[in-house]
Formats: C-alpha cells, structure tokens, sequence
C-alpha cells in the first residue's frame, strides 16, 4: 500500500465513523475530494452542500451541480449573502473570517435541519501554511471536521486520490471567491464582484486556464500564468479584452506582468494599496 492509499484509507475510515457527514462543498478539488471519500464511506449519509452568494461565480456554482452529479452524493444549495454583513463588506484583513463563518453557519444549520452531526470541509494539510488565511479560525472555532488536514493529506496528494476517484477536477486550478480580487480596504460591492465575474469569464472563453482580474476601484488588473502570458500579450485578446471590460464598467484595463500570484491584493504583500495605482495620473512631467 502506498502512503496515498494508506492516507486515504484512514480518511474513508474516519469519516465512516460517523452517521452523516455534510460537506461544505465549492466543486473544488479539496471538497471534491471530500465528498467522494464520503459517499464511499456512508453513502446516502453524505450530503454535499454548496452556499451561493454573491461572490460565488455562476459558472463555479454549475460546476459544484456538475461534479456531485459525477460523484453521486446528494447536493444540496443554501442561499445567503455575505453583503449583509458590514465586517465583510469593509473588506479588512480578516474578510476571509468573517465570510468563512457566514458560509460554514449556513452549513451548521443545514446540517442541523438534516438530522447530520457532522459538518465537513476540504481544508488540506497545506492550507494552514499557505499565508495570510483568517477563514482556517472560523473552521477551528465552529468546530467543523477537515479530513484532510487531520490525515495529513497534501494538494499535491488530493489530486492524486481524486484521480484513483477519476474527478473531472482533478487538475482544476485552485478558484477564490470574487471578494478576493477586491484590495483590501476597498469596500465589496455587488458592482464589483459583478463586473469582475464578468471580467474573468471572458479570460475563460478565450481558453485561459490560471488568472485572476483584480479590481483597483475601476482599473482592472489581469493576472494569467507565466507560461499563459505571451498568448495574453496577444494583438487581438489585447483589443478584445481592453473594449469588452471597459463596456462593463473598467476605467483602464492592465496585464500584470508579475503573471498569477495567488493573494496579491491580501495582507502582506507588497503590491501598492489602490490610491497609489492611480498615483501616475496626477504627477507632472518634470
């Protein structure tokens, strides 16, 4: 037996241990991965339950439907909306928390609503090393169950056990929520998360695989892979991009050429905060 199979047998074990299991489920990988441990182990006991909300992009929410469809596990949806929270619309250093634990009580609740104990999401073991992530003290203080973090499983290791699965996500890029692509400090709006949604599936029809669109108060600033940067820099995405983002709402539409960074706009960085993005527009010539 291989350290992988070892690691995720004792995850099915752990989690067949208990009645029912309820995964927060985003159609990510990680609880992706989750929920296929789950329903093998308990069958209908697990229920995969994915929250929408105003920072989660339409076409994630079809891919969550589409991915518990190729499981098999019963999916359910809760609607909240995190704008209903002035701590997450402020958008301070500990947005993730306040967000995370909005999420996870829909999930409590949900769960509570089913007769399940048992709320589960797809934390992994690198995750708690990986920066700045205040959403980790939610899941710690509303006592919800990561598997993988407690059997030691990687991302690198989850890929792996989603392939013995054979999930489509297997390979899926790590995806944020929309409220991630807004500066900290810059207050989250439903206009911003709106036209960066828009933003971003545009990047996606034109086939790219790693970005992000960061939203500097109306300057759009696009992010793709390094090795996907050169297709960016093409005339004809160039002219595309530039005319479609400013008619949704983008004053000035950037490429970043630092390529994808994962929280380049979170605590901690050292991208300049959104007043100095503009700084250049009002200096002299001199």
């Amino acid at each position: 037996m291989t350290r992988v199979e070892a690691k995720l047998e004792a995850a099915r074990d752990d989690l067949a241990a208990h009645d029912g299991v309820l995964i927060a489920f985003s159609g990510g990988v990680d609880s992706s991965v989750v929920a296929a441990l789950a329903h093998d182990a308990l069958g209908g006991d697990a229920v995969a339950c994915t929250a929408k909300s105003e920072t989660l992009p339409a076409a994630e929410l079809e891919d969550a439907r589409r991915v518990a469809e190729e499981i098999g596990i019963r999916h359910e949806i809760v609607e909240f909306s995190e704008l209903e929270s002035d701590a997450f619309v402020e958008n301070d250093d500990d947005r993730c928390y306040h967000c995370r634990t909005m999420r996870l009580g829909e999930m409590i609740e949900t769960a509570r609503e089913f007769g399940i104990e048992t709320v589960c999401d797809g934390t992994n073991a690198d995750d708690p090393g990986a920066g700045h992530r205040p959403g980790l003290q939610a899941v710690d203080e509303l006592e919800v169950h990561s598997p993988l973090l407690a059997h030691g499983i990687s991302k690198e290791e989850v890929r792996k056990i989603a392939d013995r699965y054979d999930l489509s996500v297997a390979d899926k890029p790590s995806m944020a929520c929309l409220s991630s692509r807004i500066p900290t400090g810059l207050e989250v709006t439903e206009d911003r998360l709106t036209r960066v949604e828009r933003a971003e599936a545009l990047l996606r029809q034109w086939g790219f695989d790693q970005f992000r669109v960061r939203d500097h108060d109306g300057l759009a600033r696009i992010e793709v892979s390094p090795d996907e940067l050169e297709r960016a820099l093409e005339l004809e995405f160039v002219e595309t991009v530039r005319a479609e983002l400013s008619k949704i709402g983008f004053e000035h539409v950037t490429l970043d050429l630092h390529g994808y960074r994962t929280g380049s706009v979170s605590p901690g960085n050292d991208d300049p905060v959104v007043e100095d993005v503009f700084a250049a527009d009002s200096e002299s010539d001199d």
